[in-house]
């Protein structure tokens, strides 16, 4: 902010030319001072300063438009709404008349909550920053650059930035908001969110994810009414109940048709969601933290930023949006190098072994997995715990080191027995991975007995334990540099190249609201820490399934276990759902025995398969001794097929071309980055005509390498793919001649 900010006189500073144009010389952001432009390839984001009041008024968010736009005509101010609840706001206060919900809400040291937060600046940066502490899109000056508008409230000296990226290619705005005292006393900032968009529009859609355990990520499409239609999580993490996810839409779009606007939090914790229709008929999205776990204290000169959110335009309906998120974040927020490559086909021991088992089991094990041709073993739960071993749930969490009685010879021996072994096949030496819960404590274990104070407690308050654990507040900085050590000595022990993170719990009883945020904050840290130091450790995130399945986690764990439902016909809607706002290359879906442990539902081991390799990271769920002959022998060609999709998945398009909840007979397709391969895992119950989407209508295209038919058939007639049987399925292969 410029020196003369706090006494309200209004200027701008940029990097560049008003008009900042990028690499590919697109003009991406126009900034005069008083009227904003950010510009992709099919999008538009234009906004104003109101000369009399400061305050930034939307003009704009959607298809891409040039040129000026009509002024609104104000509304007749009769009743109790005045002018400043009938504008569409770029950043709302509170309390000087706007009725609608806030998206900051700070009280000041003499306890009002009111604000006024002003224009006073703006910068344009080439690229963009990275945010403190928090993890963030990134990308070069070619693809990013970013705006950010300083707001300054001369009653109270509170600052408040508001960061606007625009990535061209994708149509998408990354929003971030940071509230900065400058004031001489304590503030509290009570609610902020990452975003606030006021849609002109009276009739809209939206949609969300809801669930619970074993049943995420279900689509959830109503009407927006007048008042409050919102929903959030309160469990300190995203959590199976709500995902951080948000669109918003025309009425009529459906999948491939339509606007959309799709709103992504970037964010692992409690948050907030609100769509507010308010009586003038303009509707309010809000996205950002949960004010019931805020409460964020601010001493002079201290800065809370909030998390960035991801919001997509598309005049393509539900699947282009879809479409916009994957790309971005498969290539411009994952970090690791495993973001589109290298996942192996794997078995994890769950739902096999469980926690009974030895070091010869566990070899026995893996040599059935090798035979098959699995590239990857993973031992799951109980191999930790000395003088409490986890031998069930009950004990041994918070004592990373390996049970000495389950490996006499110690876990570096069994790592070297197993990963001597070859997958089937083929030279390629079986790798070795290993479970971790680290944000988790047993209150049966030596870390416990030695830091009781470690795990989250609110004073002499019961200390409610779920899963007969309880959660370490890894807020505290010595409880982040425990689980690194901790981490790290077992990594360096052994020639480890895989971990599951997990965690099976809810936070209960905190200290503080603002200890979620803090809890964030520290858990980022530790991610970063280890996923920086083990660079060649491809890691994936799990919370009971998909209960922390959101970008915050995509940052550092290119992969995330979408449910501990492995039921095939279940998993089908719960991959479709996630799929809205995450790329299929970052699900965990595996081929788990029959009858099946969630549903007691036997289905052929070919629909579950063909299900499981929808996601990027295709595994077993099973003890291959113990399944039938028939299935057994069909693996190694599942597997196989398996491995040939899944560079496809990894860095392709997902269509959904029939959903689950409208049709029996639900389809996907991929298609590969170069349009020349198309992949269409038909699930049905009868033999429908399926209709591709995304083809080069003038092009022609081999089917399974035999027919071939143009793209115009294909997209506007379609296929048929008879299936003989219930819970039948087939993957098809087209070629791009």
């Amino acid at each position: 902010m410029g020196a003369d900010s706090a006494n309200g006189t209004l200027h701008s500073e940029t990097t560049s030319a008003a008009t900042y144009a990028n690499a590919l010389g697109a003009i991406a952001i126009t900034a005069d001072g008083s009227a904003f432009e950010l510009n992709g390839d099919n999008v538009s984001y234009r906004f104003h300063v109101d000369n009399t009041t400061g305050d930034l008024l939307s003009d704009h968010f959607g298809a891409s438009v040039t040129g000026d736009i009509p002024t609104e005509i104000p509304d007749t101010v009769n009743g109790w709404v005045n002018t400043i609840g009938r504008v569409r706001r770029e950043f709302p206060d509170q309390g000087r008349g706007d009725f609608r919900k806030p998206a900051v809400r700070i009280r000041q040291s003499e306890g009002y909550t009111v604000s006024d937060l002003q224009y006073q600046s703006h910068t344009v940066k080439h690229g963009k920053p990275e945010l403190p502490g928090l993890p963030a899109t990134f990308g070069t000056e070619d693809e990013v650059s970013t705006l950010i508008v300083h707001l300054y409230d001369n009653y109270s000296s509170v600052a408040a930035d508001l960061s606007y990226s625009i990535f061209p290619k994708y149509n998408a705005i990354v929003r971030s908001a940071s509230i900065t005292n400058q004031g001489e006393a304590n503030i509290t900032v009570e609610s902020l969110a990452s975003i606030s968009v006021d849609f002109p529009y009276e009739n809209l859609d939206m949609i969300s994810l809801r669930g619970d355990w074993a049943r995420e990520a279900h689509r959830e499409r109503r009407k927006v009414e007048y008042g409050t239609q919102g929903f959030e999580s309160s469990v300190g993490y995203s959590s199976h109940l709500h995902n951080p996810f948000l669109a918003i839409m025309d009425p009529a779009s459906t999948e491939s048709s339509g606007e959309v606007w799709g709103f992504s939090l970037v964010y692992s914790g409690s948050f907030s969601i609100d769509v507010e229709k308010g009586s003038q008929g303009l509707t309010r999205a809000l996205v950002g933290l949960n004010p019931s776990q805020l409460s964020w204290s601010l001493g002079p000169g201290e800065t809370l930023t909030s998390p960035e959110c991801v919001a997509v335009y598309s005049d393509s309906g539900i699947g282009g949006m879809s479409r916009s998120l994957h790309r971005l974040y498969r290539k411009n927020l994952i970090k690791s190098k495993f973001a589109m490559a290298d996942r192996p086909a794997l078995l994890n021991s769950w739902e096999g072994l469980g926690s009974t088992y030895n070091e010869s089991t566990i070899y026995e094990l893996a040599k059935e997995s090798a035979d098959l041709g699995i590239k990857m073993f993973v031992l799951d739960d109980g191999w930790f715990g000395d003088k409490y071993p986890r031998v069930s749930d009950d004990a041994g969490l918070g004592d990373w080191v390996p049970n000495p009685r389950r490996f006499p010879d110690g876990l570096a021996h069994t790592v070297n027995s197993i990963t001597a072994l070859k997958a089937a096949n083929t030279s390629t030496n079986l790798r070795f991975g290993l479970w971790f819960e680290p944000e988790m404590v047993n209150p049966n274990s030596t870390l416990y007995h030695e830091h009781p104070e470690w795990a989250v407690h609110a004073g002499k308050y019961p200390r409610t334990e779920t899963r007969n654990q309880l959660v370490l507040n890894v807020a505290l900085p010595e409880v982040q540099e425990f689980i690194i050590d901790a981490v790290s000595n077992i990594l360096n022990s052994a020639n480890i190249s895989y971990v599951k993170w997990d965690n099976n719990r809810g936070i209960h009883e905190m200290p503080s609201p603002s200890t979620d945020h803090e809890y964030m904050l520290g858990m980022y840290h530790v991610f970063d820490a280890l996923t920086t130091r083990f660079p060649d450790v491809l890691w994936e995130g799990c919370a009971s399934g998909g209960g922390r399945f959101d970008p915050g986690v995509l940052q550092y764990f290119p992969q995330i276990w979408t449910s501990d439902d492995t039921d095939a016909v279940e998993r089908i809607t719960i991959q479709m759902g996630t799929s809205l706002a995450y790329p299929p290359s970052a699900m965990g879906a595996h081929l788990s025995a029959v009858p099946n442990q969630q549903t007691g539902r036997t289905l052929p081991v070919d629909f579950r398969g063909h299900v499981a390799m929808m996601g990027g990271s295709f595994g077993l769920e099973l003890d291959p001794a113990d399944i039938p002959a028939d299935d057994k022998a069909a693996l190694p060609a599942l597997i196989e097929l398996a491995e040939k999709v899944n560079p496809i998945i990894l860095t392709g398009d997902m269509y959904r071309l029939n959903l689950p909840e409208e049709s029996n007979w639900p389809a996907v397709q991929f298609l590969s980055e170069d349009g020349k391969q198309a992949i269409n895992p038909n699930i049905n119950h009868a033999a429908p005509w399926v209709k591709l989407q995304g083809l080069d209508p003038k092009a022609t295209y081999s089917v399974d390498g035999n027919a071939t038919y143009s793209g115009s058939v294909l997209m506007k007639i379609g296929l048929q793919f008879p299936i003989a049987t219930d819970y039948g399925s087939k993957v098809v292969f087209f070629e791009k001649q």
